[in-house]
């Protein structure tokens, strides 16, 4: 599966979704009980405006608007790799019981490796956008149409439409992780997709973290990059 190509857009597309003006109307977009209106989503032509409607698709109108700034933040898979690695050398000086070494992280991985990373980090993007459970039959579909338009792969899509239907799992989406460094790859994707406001999406994150068996000093690590990031960007 080609699974890096379509995690990079929809890692890119942030200003998409933040841009388009539909998405900051009211929730009078969304009727209640059918999900989010697909065509408010697609104002343009072009790859960042597709990924867009599929991952406003994912988070919903109204999460969409609190945590679109992250994705920009984030801004693609390179730019998830720096941060993981610049919160998993910080961790690795800080803890003397921590692996030694360089972090190898998605940015810093041949590719074939990184395409192993990037399913990794797709699972637990999908997943932590079903953390709120807004998701539903109608919208599955919506966002089926959207990643078809989005990649040719019907491997993948098949892949991406048993993940949407899995009943979520944390204990199952950590299975994913196969390093450390993977690991922190999957929560930092994790944490730009939750709205950390929400009791229920916190502690889908936190029990994740668990699963991950992340060292606390890591997690945290990994929050603190993430919010220096987002307040950077921010001005």
């Amino acid at each position: 599966m080609n699974t890096r190509g379509l995690l990079d857009q929809l890692l890119k597309s942030g200003q998409d979704l933040l841009q388009n003006k539909a998405l900051g109307q009211s929730e009078d977009r969304r009727s209640p009980g059918k999900g989010l209106d697909v065509s408010s989503l697609l104002s343009g032509a072009g790859g960042g405006a597709l990924a867009a409607g599929a991952l406003g698709l994912l988070l919903g109108s109204k999460k969409a608007r609190k945590v679109g700034g992250k994705v920009v933040t984030y801004g693609g898979l390179a730019a998830l790799g720096v941060l993981a690695y610049k919160a998993y050398g910080n961790w690795q000086r800080q803890q003397a019981s921590a692996p030694r070494g360089e972090p190898q992280t998605l940015d810093r991985l041949p590719p074939a490796e990184v395409e192993v990373h990037s399913q990794a980090i797709l699972t637990a993007l999908v997943a932590a956008a079903k953390a709120d459970g807004h998701i539903d039959a109608r919208e599955r579909h919506l966002i089926d149409g959207e990643i078809a338009k989005l990649t040719s792969d019907g491997q993948l899509q098949d892949w991406l439409d048993r993940e949407l239907a899995k009943p979520l799992d944390p204990r199952e989406v950590a299975r994913a992780a196969r390093s450390g460094e993977m690991a922190a790859e999957m929560y930092l994707a994790s944490l730009l997709m939750v709205d950390e406001e929400s009791y229920m999406e916190r502690a889908y994150l936190d029990e994740l973290a668990r699963q991950l068996s992340l060292d606390p000093a890591l997690k945290a690590e990994l929050e603190s990059q993430a919010s220096r990031a987002l307040q950077a960007a921010q001005g």
